[in-house]
């Protein structure tokens, strides 16, 4: 009580026991690695290698039909697709799950291809790449859902390739409503489809604040879905040319109420990974000069760093070290 009384720093929660040990700091931060669990890493060590097998004994404690950020971490390690194809056809029991990972892959590789360039820097070489990738990862991630109806991941993934494939409101806003009706508070659904609503994919200015107000309007306390108000503040930001654009007295209110509804509140659960919720609010709140809620985040955090999202920086190490030492 003193210690909120008088300004003092709140107490870290013990580490789990399986949070990997954090690196030795530079610039007071480092970079999460395997979502920071050794079981994790354990797992991204496995798929590294190419080792199927050690990969399906590492996935036991996790659900991957409904894990997006433990399918995150094997999507983006580059050479899973040089084997994992050849998994999925031999291993008949384990298909689908050598199929998912395989499909987010290809959809993760894609976009590799394609790069973060606009559009028009795009080559035409580029774009044939990036079109064969999702189409491979499509037909892979739709057998999938196939096989397992009740995975949400597939589903979420597909709403990425479909954006890049431009198939059109019909197919996505269908694609969206079969994620949700498996797992109608999945966060990283809601994610997607905020930057689906953004006017820089055909969506109207305030839709996805809108979209993002409603998820989390009836959402139970505690519960990580409270990141989409940051999130389409965030998007709000990129969108705009002003910089300051987050800086109201009504945002910083919402950002406040969303953060103690949700990642501070005493019934929130740090599972693996939870360091990017985490980034989501540190980034949104420094935005918005809400330093002393920013502060309460950046403590937990620890200096634990996640690319996402202060990649829409030009320098997301620098930026996050910057509005940490000034929260």
């Amino acid at each position: 009580m003193f210690g909120k009384l008088f300004g003092k720093a709140e107490e870290r929660p013990a580490a789990g026991p399986h949070a990997l040990p954090a690196p030795r700091k530079q610039n007071g931060m480092y970079t999460l690695r395997a979502l920071g669990d050794v079981r994790v890493l354990a797992l991204v060590e496995a798929a590294g290698a190419g080792d199927w097998g050690a990969v399906k004994a590492a996935l036991t404690p996790f659900d991957l039909g409904r894990d997006h950020q433990i399918l995150n971490e094997l999507e983006e390690l580059d050479g899973v697709q040089d084997w994992i194809g050849r998994a999925a056809e031999e291993d008949k029991e384990h298909r689908a799950t050598a199929l998912l990972i395989a499909g987010a892959r290809h959809i993760q590789w894609g976009w590799e291809a394609r790069t973060a360039a606009r559009a028009s820097q795009v080559t035409q070489e580029q774009w044939r790449v990036f079109h064969e990738r999702l189409r491979i990862g499509e037909e892979q991630l739709l057998e999938a859902a196939e096989l397992k109806p009740e995975w949400v991941t597939p589903w979420r993934r597909l709403l990425t390739s479909g954006r890049g494939m431009s198939l059109g409101a019909d197919i996505t806003e269908v694609r969206r409503d079969a994620a949700l009706r498996r797992a109608p508070l999945d966060l990283e659904t809601h994610i997607d489809w905020i930057s689906q609503l953004q006017p820089r994919w055909g969506g109207e200015p305030g839709q996805a604040l809108r979209f993002a107000r409603d998820a989390y309007a009836d959402a139970p306390e505690g519960d990580r879905i409270g990141c989409v108000i940051p999130m389409a503040h965030i998007e709000n930001w990129v969108e705009s040319d002003d910089t300051d654009c987050l800086q109201t007295e009504e945002i910083q209110e919402e950002l406040r109420r969303a953060a103690g509804r949700s990642i501070l509140h005493p019934a929130h659960e740090r599972r693996p990974g939870w360091q990017h919720d985490y980034n989501i609010f540190a980034m949104a709140l420094s935005l918005a000069g809400e330093r002393q809620t920013a502060k309460r985040v950046f403590h937990a955090l620890d200096g634990a760093f996640t690319s996402w999202p202060w990649a829409y920086f030009g320098d997301p190490e620098k930026q996050f070290a910057r509005h940490q030492r000034r929260a």
